[in-house]
């Protein structure tokens, strides 16, 4: 993964997203958020930390769950709940759905907007974030 989180998003880019929302570029936390941006993969804190572990020997999980904290609370980063005790993060801060095939174990983005009923919810609630998630078989498991 030599510099593999610099490709989508170049380093200036990194640097100045983080700076905008006032998060100080270190190299720890450039390299969580660029390998979020250049791996949509979904991963969880462990998946980021053994990627990112041999090339920054000095970062810990601790670091990468401070790290991944500090992004999800400023809004450049979403986290994903899609099966129990384990968290997710996504760069992709957009709505979309998340499909996680059963067999594989991959977690997808889906573009496809989902129009809910205008009665769904009483009176008086207001939706401030969507999070759909559906499970099945992905095409390469079918």
């Amino acid at each position: 993964m030599k510099n593999g989180y610099y490709m989508l998003m170049n380093q200036n880019t990194i640097i100045e997203k983080l700076s905008e929302k006032n998060i100080r570029p270190s190299l720890q936390r450039m390299a969580v958020y660029g390998f979020l941006v250049e791996n949509p993969i979904h991963p969880t804190v462990d998946t980021i930390y053994q990627a990112l572990h041999p090339e920054i020997p000095t970062l810990s999980k601790t670091t990468v769950y401070n790290t991944l904290k500090q992004l999800v609370d400023c809004g450049l980063v979403q986290t994903v709940t899609i099966e129990d005790g384990e968290l997710r993060y996504d760069a992709d801060i957009s709505n979309h759905l998340h499909f996680k095939c059963i067999k594989c174990g991959t977690v997808f983005d889906v573009f496809k907007e989902i129009t809910l009923p205008e009665n769904l919810l009483p009176e008086g609630f207001v939706v401030s974030k969507k999070q759909t998630n559906i499970w099945g078989t992905c095409p390469n498991c079918n």
